[in-house]
C-alpha cells in the first residue's frame, strides 16, 4: 500500500464520520494521475502555498493601508491565523484538518489591493457583483499557474467561494451560503474570529482606538488579551456545537455569539468608519478607479503591464478587456499599485 493509501485509510478509522475524507472528494475539474505520496487536500494545500498569488498576499492590506510598522497584520498574516484557528477547530471536532487548512489558506487570494476598499473601486468600474471571494475562486481556477489555474478539488473551491460573510450571520442560516463540507463551515467561522480579534488588536495598537472604549461586554466575555479571545471562541464553538445522526451542527453559545456581533458592530463603527482609516479608504479606492480607467483605455500600457503578473497562456487574453483589466487590478499588492499610480500620473523630471 502506497503512502496516500495509508493514510486515506487511517482517515476512514479516526475522523468523525461527517468529516471529507480525501478519498471520497468529487474530484477535479480536469482528471490528473494522484500523488503517491499526499492525499488530494494535502496537494492542494501544497498547490495554494506554492502559488504566486498567496507569495502576494504578504503586501495587501488587511485593515490598515501599507502600515509602516511591522506588527499590523497583512492579508497573508490574517490568512495564516485564519488556517491556524480552522486547523484547531477541525482537530477538537475530529474533522479533516487537511481540507480546512487548504481553504483557509486560499479563501483570500483575490482579494485586492488596499483591502475592501479596493473591493468597492471594482464594483463601482467594473461591475457591482465583484466580490472578493468569486475572485478569489477564480484565482484558483484560472488566473495563477501561468492563467492555466491549480485544478483544486471541489471541496476546496467550494469553501472558498463560501467563506465571505460581510456584514451577515456568523453562522449562515440559508444553503446557499453554506459549504458543502463542515471543514469550509469551520473556516467561515474562524475567518471572523481571526479578523475580530487581530483588527482589535491592531486598532489598538494604532491608537485609533484606546481598550477603554472597547464594550465591557466583549471584554468580560470573549477576554482582554488576543491569546484568551482566541481560546474562548474557539472552545466555545467545539463544545456549543452537537452531533445528530446526519450530521454535525456548528454552533456558539449565546453569550459568545452576542459578544461577537457586539465587537464587530464596534469595529465598523470605530475602526472600519473611523476617520483616520476611512479617509485612506477614500484615497485608495480613487487611486486605483484612476488606474483600471487608464489601462482600460491604453492597451499597449496594459499588455505591457501585465506581463509581471507571469500570465502566459494565450487563451486568457481572449477575454474581455475590461474582466483583464479587473483581474490585474485586483491582483496588485499595495506597494505595487502604489509604485504604477506614480509612474503612470506623476511627471518624471528629466536629468
Amino acid at each position: 500500500m502506497i503512502c496516500r493509501e495509508q493514510y486515506e485509510s487511517r482517515e476512514k478509522q479516526f475522523l468523525s464520520p461527517f468529516a471529507c475524507l480525501s478519498s471520497t472528494t468529487r474530484g477535479r475539474q480536469r482528471e490528473e494521475v494522484p500523488c503517491p505520496i499526499r492525499t488530494s487536500f494535502q496537494v492542494d494545500r501544497d498547490r495554494i502555498i506554492y502559488s504566486s498569488g498567496f507569495r502576494r498576499l504578504k503586501h495587501k492590506t488587511q485593515v490598515f493601508l501599507s502600515p509602516s510598522g511591522d506588527h499590523y497584520r497583512t492579508r497573508l498574516t490574517h490568512t495564516l491565523e485564519v488556517a491556524e484557528i480552522a486547523r484547531t477547530i477541525a482537530r477538537g471536532l475530529t474533522l479533516n484538518e487537511d481540507l480546512a487548512e487548504a481553504i483557509a489558506l486560499g479563501h483570500d487570494l483575490g482579494h485586492t489591493p488596499f483591502g475592501h476598499s479596493g473591493e468597492t473601486a471594482l464594483q463601482e468600474v467594473f461591475s457591482p457583483a465583484f466580490c472578493h471571494n468569486e475572485q478569489s475562486l477564480r484565482m484558483v481556477d484560472v488566473l495563477d499557474n501561468n492563467a492555466n489555474g491549480l485544478n483544486l478539488t471541489y471541496e476546496v473551491r467550494d469553501g472558498i467561494l463560501k467563506h465571505s460573510k460581510g456584514f451577515g450571520n456568523i453562522i449562515p442560516k440559508y444553503p446557499h451560503e453554506t459549504a458543502c463540507t463542515i471543514e469550509g463551515q469551520v473556516v467561515r467561522i474562524a475567518d471572523i474570529m481571526a479578523y475580530l480579534n487581530h483588527d482589535l488588536d491592531d486598532a489598538i495598537r494604532s491608537r485609533v482606538i484606546c481598550m477603554d472604549q472597547v464594550p465591557r461586554m466583549c471584554l468580560d466575555v470573549l477576554g482582554r488579551t488576543h491569546s484568551e479571545r482566541a481560546n474562548i471562541m474557539i472552545k466555545d464553538l467545539i463544545y456549543s456545537s452537537t452531533v445528530s445522526c446526519t450530521t454535525i451542527s456548528l454552533s456558539l453559545s449565546e453569550p459568545i455569539i452576542e459578544a461577537m456581533y457586539l465587537l464587530r458592530q464596534f469595529l465598523y463603527d470605530n475602526v472600519y468608519r473611523s476617520y483616520p482609516v476611512h479617509r485612506e479608504f477614500l484615497k485608495a479606492k480613487r487611486l486605483l478607479i484612476e488606474l483600471y480607467n487608464y489601462f482600460l483605455n491604453n492597451e499597449n500600457e496594459l499588455i505591457t503591464q501585465f506581463g509581471r503578473l507571469e500570465i502566459r497562456n494565450p487563451e486568457y487574453l481572449h477575454q474581455s478587456k475590461d474582466r483583464i483589466v479587473c483581474d490585474f487590478i485586483a491582483s496588485m499588492t499595495d506597494r505595487y499599485a502604489l509604485t504604477l499610480y506614480s509612474q503612470v500620473f506623476y511627471p518624471t523630471p528629466l536629468v
